[in-house]
């Protein structure tokens, strides 16, 4: 689901009065006060000022657009997408929560409108991406801090740019950073169709990988199953299928993974793991099921297996101490491994 055109093409409800606020409690000098005005700086944005169902907490308001200080940089939003993340954030389930009034969404692509005087790493016309979570990209435009984006190609699909930085980056860390993978070797992985899903795929492929990818099953698998195929995925199963007695003729032909990959939890992980080579290692980045991993002691004791849990935003805390330089080398990284798909297929919502 994608958030901004729909914003272009609202129209906001009766605002509450002007209001700022206090020096210490903004987060970032992008901040926006909330305004009733109608001058030409007013923009749209979806904002909840308490975390709670979205449906009935997000409103659309007018935030009066800051001004561009010397080390700002005014972005006009092209598309900014909804992901589980975003929903879980304005529940307030999420790892990191922003200081409310908030406005939604952590990814989306912009094109910078204007830049302060002292901004030497974004010109008018480029195409930015938020460098961390909690930016707030559900609006139409905004002022944000040069630290805070990071710019990407303006060649590539505007929906790849606008989910380049989550879910890409988190299947290309995944596949490299838990198992040393060899070109042939295996990859399993559950909620396939997600976008990391895909871009596990893609990747995989790029680096010689085969990908194992699990559905649930549904009345239009194949044409999914075809357009994951398309997309590089080598081998496609049901949820119901990894449990049957003829998934062990299949990995006579098929080396055994050595990584997991799970974003749904509860049977799906558990079912992850029956299929791991000894000595592998499971990855949880997300828990859809909303259940609980469980592991058996002899699947710990006599294979050896390993659990491991992945989150992008913490994995660029541990690893740079410029988060910015950090997040803009591997979002390059992951766009030139890529690239010669993106220029085909864009990638979709998740399953």
């Amino acid at each position: 689901m994608w958030v901004c055109g729909a914003l272009c093409r609202a129209r906001a409800p009766a605002q509450l009065g002007q209001r700022r606020l206090p020096e210490s409690r903004r987060r970032r000098p992008a901040s926006a006060s909330f305004s009733a005005s109608a001058e030409p700086s007013r923009v749209r944005a979806l904002v909840y000022g308490h975390h709670g169902d979205p449906a009935k907490v997000v409103e659309l308001k007018n935030l009066e657009l800051a001004a561009v200080g010397g080390s700002d940089v005014h972005v006009k939003m092209l598309a900014a997408p909804i992901n589980p993340s975003d929903i879980n954030m304005i529940q307030g389930n999420y790892g990191l929560l922003p200081q409310l009034p908030a406005v939604g969404g952590n990814e989306g692509v912009g094109q910078v409108v204007a830049v302060g005087s002292s901004v030497t790493g974004v010109k008018p016309g480029d195409w930015v991406i938020p460098a961390n979570p909690g930016l707030g990209t559900w609006r139409t435009e905004a002022v944000f801090g040069e630290e805070e984006l990071i710019t990407v190609p303006s060649d590539i699909p505007l929906q790849c740019a606008a989910t380049l930085g989550v879910n890409p980056c988190t299947a290309y860390r995944m596949l490299v950073d838990f198992e040393r993978l060899q070109p042939g070797d295996s990859v399993i992985q559950n909620a396939s169709n997600s976008g990391v899903g895909q871009a596990v795929i893609q990747i995989a492929a790029a680096l010689g990988l085969r990908t194992i990818n699990v559905l649930r099953d549904r009345p239009d698998l194949q044409k999914l199953t075809d357009r994951l195929k398309n997309l590089g995925a080598d081998h496609i199963v049901t949820e119901e299928g990894l449990r049957k007695p003829e998934m062990k003729s299949f990995f006579k032909d098929v080396p055994q993974p050595r990584l997991a990959l799970n974003c749904v939890g509860g049977k799906s992980s558990t079912e992850l793991l029956r299929h791991l080579a000894p000595g592998g290692t499971m990855v949880t980045y997300g828990g859809m099921a909303k259940q609980p991993v469980i592991a058996s002691a002899s699947q710990l004791i006599f294979k050896d297996l390993k659990l491991r849990g992945f989150w992008l935003s913490q994995w660029k805390k541990d690893h740079s101490p410029g988060h910015v330089e950090l997040g803009q080398l591997l979002a390059h990284q992951v766009n030139n491994i890529l690239f010669k798909w993106w220029k085909e297929e864009t990638l979709a919502p998740g399953d």
